[in-house]
């Protein structure tokens, strides 16, 4: 198969998100062709270089989504009217209120509201493909004037009645840039008409290109999201106004519904996200949970040997952020060192931007006042039980070392999509207590102690009965990396996908007919069995015979100079 890969800061660049399990996947079907299709976020990204492609990638094109750079030409008296009356149906599709009786956490409806955002978002599509861009016009104050009197509307949300300049400034660029794959070039028979399939990894832009794509050329969509766009939004916005939200908000469920609706098969990574995209309008029948696959032979030697670790050692191993909430694991802390006061904390991590920085420091100022130095005699020096590491340090040289480190791992967060930390520490043969949040329940399995977030005490308790009983450490420990083993591998992931492809392609329809020297529909031309990998079939004249009854010389063997066997075309490409 020829596969669209649609990316959205991430692989192919050495930077950013799903970088790893994308060129795992890609590697690990080496019996299909990618083209990559990659959407940067910021200039770092792509100045920071890409990785090293295996050979099954035949093309890349890139575009970026942070620039603000505008090539397209300026647009015609009709071509603004085209704008203004389909950016506005987007803009009222927005706006509206929900009907009066209809519940606030209601299930995304596939009504009305849904079907003018869906036809708005491809009459504007079209437009752009016609005019070649649409970026200046989505910036223009003909956007702003739109937008603006669809938040006036007699029956428009609450919120956007209050709208102020700087919020419709907000919205407005916001929008503009989600809806920068419309003036994309990659919709052609060149492009992504040109593949058999069209795998976005994550969903907004990534999977509004694969729409596109859907519509303008009808190549099959099959979007994964390891972490639901929408709920991202959700953690993100706090710090925008109330009518920058309710706006945004509304624009971000309209898209995912309008991609739930179209997509031949829709893969969460967990149930978690999966509710999330249930409550979005995705249909069940079309949604497949496939785990992200992780590279488990680095934790193989920890794994697989005995604990070598303090007994009284907790560790914890992540990126340093509020969410990971690291201020509940000190106060828990402090309680487990009232019961057992040889017991010591390893924070291993780093912060991973300026908001990071200034909780680690928070957390170094409350280790620092909850556990003051302690010396066991006069004579020798202070320590204090907990201690904030690094990767790469003499004491924590790897991954797996920081794991092999503690007796127990603790996961303390109050947010969390899929726990990665977690299948490490259960690759590692790791007893492990965490929090009730995201998936963590779906990935323990009933091998690690589960307690609820932001409650300190509890999270206490559990740690001691952990320290306390060694046997059950290794029973949960033992449990744990036949589970991570059986689930959370990258072979798993890649075989799942490789079914998932063929079952897409299968059903979707043809959509290249292959013809005869004549011009004529040939038929059987692309038969079932051009889906599998290897030479299966091959397009050759009606009463050739088979290859195995061809002689040297013959007129229709292969490499005949006096034949003229007919050339494969592309709706037979599945057969390589």
């Amino acid at each position: 198969m020829r596969i669209g890969l649609v990316t959205e800061g991430g692989y192919p660049y050495v930077s950013g998100d799903a970088r790893l399990w994308c060129d795992r996947l890609v590697r690990g079907l080496g019996q299909h062709e990618f083209d990559l299709y990659a959407l940067s976020r910021t200039k770092r990204q792509e100045t920071d270089g890409r990785l090293s492609l295996p050979p099954q990638v035949v093309g890349v094109r890139t575009a970026s989504l942070w620039t603000t750079e505008d090539v397209a030409p300026a647009h015609g008296r009709r071509a603004r009217r085209r704008f203004a009356e389909a950016y506005g149906e987007l803009a009222a599709a927005l706006c509206t209120a929900p009907e009066p009786g209809t519940p606030q956490n209601a299930a995304e409806p596939f009504g009305h509201e849904a079907d003018r955002f869906g036809s708005a978002l491809y009459t504007l599509a079209e437009l752009a493909r016609d005019e070649g861009g649409l970026t200046a016009a989505l910036r223009s104050e003909t956007a702003l004037r739109v937008l603006e009197q669809a938040c006036r509307a007699p029956h428009a949300l609450r919120a956007a009645r209050t709208v102020r300049l700087p919020d419709l400034l907000e919205v407005a660029t916001r929008i503009e840039r989600a809806l920068r794959p419309l003036s994309l070039d990659w919709y052609e028979d060149d492009g992504l008409g040109a593949a058999d399939l069209c795998h976005a990894t994550t969903g907004g832009a990534a999977a509004l290109t694969g729409l596109l794509a859907g519509h303008f050329t009808g190549v099959p969509l099959l979007v994964t999201e390891y972490g639901v766009q929408l709920r991202q939004h959700y953690l993100r916005a706090p710090e925008a106004s109330p009518t920058v939200r309710a706006l945004l908000a509304r624009f971000h469920r309209r898209l995912a519904a309008e991609v739930y609706r179209k997509a031949a098969c829709i893969t969460p990574g967990n149930t978690h996200s999966r509710r999330w995209q249930e409550r979005c309008g995705a249909d069940r029948s079309r949604l497949r949970t496939v785990y992200p696959g992780m590279e488990a032979s680095r934790f193989t030697e920890v794994g697989e040997s005995a604990d070598r670790a303090d007994p009284g050692t907790l560790v914890w191993v992540g990126r340093i952020e509020p969410a990971k909430d690291l201020i509940s694991l000190l106060h828990a802390f402090a309680e487990i060192r009232k019961e057992e006061p040889r017991a010591r904390l390893r924070i291993v991590g780093a912060p991973a931007d300026a908001e990071g920085t200034v909780h680690l420091g928070h957390c170094r100022a409350l280790a620092a006042q909850l556990f003051p130095d302690e010396a066991e005699g006069v004579h020798s020096v202070g320590d204090n039980p907990v201690s904030f590491e690094e990767i790469g340090g003499p004491e924590v040289p790897d991954l797996a070392e920081a794991y092999a480190g503690g007796a127990v791992v603790v996961l303390s967060s109050v947010v969390e999509g899929f726990p990665i930390g977690l299948v490490e520490a259960m690759f590692c043969g790791r007893a492990t207590v965490s929090t009730d949040v995201g998936a963590v329940v779906e990935v323990i399995g009933g091998t690690g102690l589960v307690v609820p977030p932001r409650n300190p005490r509890a999270l206490a308790e559990a740690c001691l009965a952990l320290l306390r009983d060694p046997e059950r450490r290794e029973r949960l420990g033992a449990a744990a990396r036949a589970r991570a083993l059986e689930l959370f591998t990258v072979e798993q992931n890649v075989a799942a996908f490789h079914c998932i492809y063929l079952d897409v392609v299968s059903h979707a329809p043809v959509r290249r007919v292959v013809v005869d020297d004549a011009g004529e529909p040939l038929p059987f031309g692309a038969p079932a069995e051009s889906c599998l990998p290897g030479r299966w079939t091959e397009v050759r004249r009606p009463g050739s015979g088979p290859r195995w009854a061809w002689e040297p010389g013959d007129a229709t063997a292969p490499g005949s100079t006096t034949g003229h066997l007919q050339e494969p075309v592309p709706a037979a490409e599945g057969a390589r």
